[in-house]
């Protein structure tokens, strides 16, 4: 992953870098690897994810509808 700097603007370089960490889940990936996740805790948690990820589509659907 590489960022352009333009005209020397090392902040809003350093800025684009931290937004494209982010929407790849770098940083949290890292949050959760800092200790270990027992297997069963890593399960309920991604089923979890699995849930609420599809309760907001549901709801972007619904709303792109008009209900």
């Amino acid at each position: 992953m590489y960022v352009t700097v333009r005209d020397n603007n090392v902040d809003q370089a350093l800025k684009a870098l931290k937004k494209k960490l982010q929407r790849e889940g770098v940083f949290r990936e890292m949050k959760l690897r800092r200790a270990f996740e027992k297997p069963s805790e890593r399960r309920a948690r991604q089923k979890a994810e699995a849930i609420s990820r599809s309760r907001k589509l549901e709801r972007k659907r619904l709303e792109r509808e008009g209900f």
